[in-house]
């Protein structure tokens, strides 16, 4: 049996997905095959809306929301909030291990989202990573802590080191002090921190240590 084109290209299309094969692309488009037209033009609008209802903050390279009056263009609502704690960055490798930590309710400081870990095999380096980034924001003087709170697999523990190495490097030449911490070993070592409960999360930022 030949497939219709513009179903074989939705399958595809769900396949580039992460964690999406071939049976659950096929289900999801035989499902929308068969919802009313409004919803699937709902959802299409919502697909298309991704690139103009969204933008990457300048700062902490955070996805920020354009239409929030937080009166700092180009500024996401954590950066651009003053009471939070501007001695702390929280290094984070996506924006949903930074939701995670933020539903937690405990940690008041800043963030930076790195947008990837160091994956070699996946051709993954440094440079395809917002580190750089990092490296200059360490020069405010306000900076007093780094907490590096990449996953606790193999790639979230070479980026980490990695990026602890440029630190001291870097301390070393300016002779500033900051402090470098790790979250604690609450989170499961493989795991991923955005699947972690608030209290596994709230115990990891509580238990970090000198790293």
């Amino acid at each position: 049996m030949k497939i219709p084109k513009a179903i074989q290209n939705l399958m595809e299309a769900f396949e580039r997905l992460p964690g999406i094969g071939s049976k659950t692309a096929a289900r999801l488009t035989f499902y929308l095959l068969h919802v009313p037209e409004d919803e699937r033009q709902l959802f299409g609008q919502a697909v298309l809306g991704l690139g103009q209802g969204t933008e990457i903050c300048e700062r902490c390279f955070n996805i920020a929301d354009p239409s929030t009056s937080s009166g700092r263009v180009g500024l996401c609502e954590i950066c651009a909030d003053k009471t939070r704690d501007q001695s702390v960055i929280c290094v984070v490798e996506d924006p949903l291990d930074l939701m995670a930590f933020e539903k937690t309710g405990r940690y008041k400081g800043l963030y930076h989202v790195l947008h990837g870990a160091i994956a070699p095999l996946e051709h993954i380096g440094p440079e395809n990573l917002k580190i750089e980034e990092l490296m200059v924001r360490l020069r405010d003087p306000k900076i007093q802590e780094v907490v590096l709170a990449t996953n606790p697999s193999l790639e979230g523990e070479a980026t980490a080191m990695y990026i602890r190495q440029l630190i001291r490097k870097q301390l070393t030449a300016s002779g500033k002090k900051i402090k470098i911490t790790r979250i604690a070993t609450g989170v499961p070592t493989g795991g991923d921190l955005e699947y972690a409960d608030e209290v596994t999360l709230t115990k990891a930022l509580e238990g970090r240590q000198e790293y």
